[in-house]
């Protein structure tokens, strides 16, 4: 292939692309403690019933519920008090109707009781008695023996993220360690002869290098391990010995720079100079960021990303994300970018090319009535500005020619 190739592909295509990347093989048996944001290499089945046994989440009586049906203040029901069950003793007697259990939240529910009134709605009246003064439906104020897993039941699912719910699980089921996935790997490169790091001072024509840092952040964002290799010139050979090395190290290469057609743009020749190279795409129909990149390298995936800071960003969240997932284990999203969405009314009309896949910035205004205002925010995809005054990002598919104000749209929800 000539450097000239430019074939645009679809985000649908790209994202059908990645998933011919390989999910990880290599397990690894790590403590609870060593495992937050992991991912979950083998299913986890319940050795046990969780609760195990039925019990009070309130202090106050247990009975059985139809007992006080339409007790109120006017109108109080009167059950006996057969037994006072302390937190870590099982009840000795069996409830009749008629009948209640003095019990402290935890507390093991005698046999027969559906419900605890609590004990702010009751009023000891005699010598064990108990006047009640308010109904209570089945199951209230109880968790069931069993009501959040049962014995037997896969509770947790292979290529599930390990949050800090689904390891509070793990520990109520008595597990010190689990099987999970490596880690994700990803090489960060940004080519440029007119980048500087950020802590130098730029001389005319130079820009600090900006993509490297919110690529390394947004990489941690998902779970991955983002290992820098700075910033290469427009030198085919520096950028190719520079790939060679990241190749060896990283599960997933971005290099940022150099996507778009041009002279001294030479990360696609350096990817076709590449042993067992493929180039996959070269150009996705998706704004901002059409000149995006995704070669095969030996089984192993590199994105070459534009070099417009907000243009990065955007594919990012779009584009990288979902493989990121594929790469460290997970299972299948259910949504195009995986985060937080809230429905909302666009705030003025807003013009697309069709065929093109659009992802605008826009502002949440929020209001006492209806849906809050998605007002979108048009700027350079070079300009940092947009991107930090953005709630969310909107998604205007690929077939129409814009939107109209007060439609409603999904947005989806920056970090």
């Amino acid at each position: 292939m000539g450097s000239d190739f430019f074939q645009v592909v679809s985000v649908q295509t790209f994202l059908e692309l990645i998933k011919g990347f390989s999910r990880p093989e290599a397990r690894y048996s790590k403590e609870l403690a060593e495992i937050h944001d992991d991912v979950l290499a083998e299913g986890v089945i319940a050795s046990e019933d969780l609760p195990p046994f039925s019990r009070s989440s309130m202090d106050g009586y247990a009975l059985i519920a139809s007992d006080c049906f339409g007790a109120s203040e006017f109108n109080p029901a009167y059950l006996d008090i057969v037994e006072r069950i302390p937190i870590g003793v099982f009840p000795k007697t069996r409830l009749r109707s008629g009948q209640c259990a003095e019990v402290v939240t935890g507390g093991v529910l005698p046999e027969g009781a559906d419900a605890v009134v609590m004990l702010e709605h009751t009023h000891p009246f005699g010598e064990g008695e108990l006047e009640i003064r308010r109904t209570v439906a089945p199951g209230e104020n109880i968790m069931a023996k069993g009501e959040d897993c049962s014995a037997g039941e896969q509770v947790l699912a292979p290529g599930t993220r390990l949050r800090a719910q689904e390891i509070g699980l793990l520990a109520a089921l008595g597990h010190r360690r689990v099987n999970v996935f490596q880690t994700p790997r990803v090489g960060i490169i940004s080519s440029g002869d007119e980048l500087v790091s950020a802590d130098r001072d730029p001389a005319i024509g130079q820009i600090r290098d900006v993509n490297s840092h919110t690529l390394r952040c947004l990489s941690q964002d998902c779970g991955a391990d983002p290992v820098s290799y700075g910033i290469v010139s427009d030198e085919l050979a520096e950028i190719r010995q520079t790939l060679e090395r990241a190749w060896k190290e990283c599960d997933l290469i971005l290099i940022s720079g150099g996507s778009s057609v041009g002279t001294r743009d030479l990360t696609l020749a350096a990817l076709e100079d590449m042993d067992n190279s493929t180039i996959l795409a070269h150009g996705v129909s998706i704004s901002p960021g059409k000149p995006t990149i995704l070669a095969d390298i030996g089984g192993k995936p590199v994105i070459g990303l534009p070099g417009q800071v907000t243009s990065v960003q955007v594919v990012f969240l779009v584009l990288v994300t979902p493989l990121l997932r594929r790469l460290a284990g997970e299972g299948p999203d259910r949504s195009r970018i995986p985060r937080a969405s809230v429905p909302a009314r666009l705030g003025r009309n807003l013009a697309s090319k069709q065929g093109r896949e659009d992802y605008v910035r826009v502002r949440l205004e929020f209001s006492d009535e209806g849906l809050p205002t998605a007002v979108p925010l048009i700027g350079k995809s070079g300009l940092l500005k947009t991107m930090l005054q953005a709630d969310g990002l909107i998604r205007i598919p690929a077939g129409q020619e814009g939107m109209s104000k007060q439609s409603e749209v999904k947005v989806f929800v920056l970090g």
